[in-house]
């Protein structure tokens, strides 16, 4: 069962309620018993376990370059050696 924030737009009272996805949602505040009691969009909380997708592709690992970074970047510096000898004996 999921567990849901609710808020109070009157008193500002918070509770997390642990609900069935069916349940309808509460709309009485339990503290000042307005009718402004209100489910919160919060992130969902969880743990991925065991040797998957995850493990292996987001492990922090450095891979080597692509080819086409490694010859742009050597493109790179022999386009500005031409530039700086021109620089130089000027």
């Amino acid at each position: 069962m999921p567990i849901y924030a609710y808020r109070c737009s009157a008193c500002g009272h918070a509770r997390d309620v642990l609900q069935k996805i069916s349940d309808a949602p509460l709309t009485q505040c339990p503290a000042c018993g307005e009718d402004g009691f209100a489910k919160q969009l919060t992130a969902a909380g969880f743990q991925l376990k065991g040797s998957g997708w995850y493990a292996t592709d987001f492990s922090g690992r450095k891979s080597a370059p692509a080819e086409g970074a490694s010859t742009s970047s050597a493109e790179g510096a022999a386009g500005a050696s031409p530039a700086a000898s021109l620089g130089t004996a000027a």
